[in-house]
Formats: C-alpha cells, sequence, structure tokens
C-alpha cells in the first residue's frame, strides 16, 4: 500500500506540493493527472526519494521512506520499476542487453538473465526484436523495451511517468493496455503519470488529479474502458 500523508513540498517558497493525501492500495492501476506545473514530477521524485519533503509522510508498505538513510534509498528503489517518457534506453546496447542490465546491476545469475529477458520482451511483443539497438526500433518499440526492463526484477510497484509523451495516439492505447495487462497479470500497482487526459477519460481506471500542488479529484475506476486490440 501507498499512503502520501499530507505531504508538501516547496522550492524557493514555491509550492509544489501542498498537503497531497491519498492512498493507493496494493495491485491497483492509477493514473497521477494534472497539467503541467500541476506537481506531478514532484511527486514522482519524492516517491522515488529523489527529493526530500517538507513535512507529511509517506508510508510504502508500512515504512515512512521519508526517513530512509541515505544507504537503505537504492534498495528500496529496487522495488520499484520506473517508465520515462525519453525511454532512457542505452543506445550502444540490443533491446536484450538493455532489459539484461538491469537485472546484472542487482547481480541476478547469467543464467537467470538468459532465460527471463525473452520472457519479458515477449511480455511486450518485442521478442522478435532482442538483437536490434534503440536506433533500428521506432519510439513505440523503445518505450516496449523500457517497459520490459521496468518490470525485469519484478517490483513491487511499476510507475509510468508520462510514458506515451513521445508516442502516436495508437502506440499510447497499445502501451496502456500492456500495463493494464501488467497490472491484471501480475497483481502489481501501476501508477501512470500524465497531462493527457483523453488517456485518462478512455480507460475507465482511477484518476488522482493535481492542480497547483493540490488534490483536485479522485475518481474511482468505472465498469467501462478501451481495449485496443
Amino acid at each position: 500500500m501507498i499512503e502520501f500523508i499530507n505531504v508538501r513540498k516547496e522550492y524557493n517558497d514555491v509550492t509544489a506540493l501542498d498537503g497531497i493525501s491519498f492512498t493507493v492500495d496494493d495491485g491497483e492501476f492509477v493514473f497521477i493527472e494534472g497539467k503541467s506545473g500541476a506537481g506531478k514530477t514532484t511527486l514522482t521524485k519524492v516517491l522515488l526519494r529523489e527529493e526530500k519533503v517538507d513535512s507529511g509522510e509517506i508510508i510504502i508498505n508500512g515504512t515512512d521512506i521519508t526517513k530512509l538513510r541515505d544507504f537503505q534509498i537504492p534498495y528500496y528503489r529496487r522495488t520499484i520499476g520506473m517508465v520515462f517518457q525519453d525511454f532512457r534506453l542505452f543506445p550502444d546496447k540490443t533491446a536484450f542487453e538493455n532489459v539484461a542490465i538491469a537485472m546484472r546491476v542487482v547481480g541476478t545469475p547469467s543464467s537467470e538473465i538468459k532465460k527471463r529477458v525473452p520472457m519479458l520482451l515477449r511480455t511486450v511483443a518485442m521478442e522478435d526484436k532482442g538483437h536490434h539497438f534503440p536506433r533500428e526500433l521506432s519510439g513505440g518499440e523503445q518505450q516496449r523495451v523500457a517497459l520490459a526492463r521496468a518490470i525485469a526484477n519484478n517490483p513491487d510497484i511499476i510507475i509510468a511517468d508520462e510514458p506515451t509523451g513521445n508516442v502516436d495516439p495508437q502506440m499510447s492505447l497499445e502501451i496502456m493496455n500492456m500495463l493494464m495487462k501488467i497490472n491484471e497479470k501480475t497483481g502489481k500497482t501501476v501508477i501512470v503519470v500524465t497531462h493527457e487526459r483523453h488517456l485518462t477519460d478512455t480507460l475507465g481506471k482511477r484518476v488522482i488529479t493535481i492542480e497547483r500542488g493540490k488534490l483536485q479529484s479522485d475518481t474511482p475506476a468505472s465498469c467501462e474502458g478501451v481495449n485496443s486490440q
């Protein structure tokens, strides 16, 4: 479970998060939606412990991460899989190697990497592109590889930060469907940070809207939703 309790963060007298409180249950799929400057990036940074809060608590599975010591932060981050708008793939490594490197840095044996990476690429429909370099892949394909890398170490939480910002509308829906399938099949908690209101309106998932650092609304999931496949 993720709990934000009256979280406040300021930068040079500008309030980025103004007493934000909400809870995300284990296995939920949630959008964090808001315009540019609403506070979404700051919320992501404090959740990753890239920034410290000025006040409030962030409880992850019973632990207040605002009180983590510096040496504990890297271990905490291993429980989170990140997907970024700009993909952040290594240009000189193949799709297979980009996924494998996430496993190597945590000491996964080579035999396990060889077995698991093809399965991960298959999960995101990239099993036939494992030997391709990022420059040989479309934006949508690069984002699929980034998603495979994010789930490589079996994280508890997946955070996708504007994951559809550099792909076309059709690919946006495909990436969202992949995230939803991962959520449904694995029970992982998925948080998608976005400014694209049409996506949140279309997919019928819970939407937490932030405006000027404050929680503007919290709309529960509906029974409706669009699957592009």
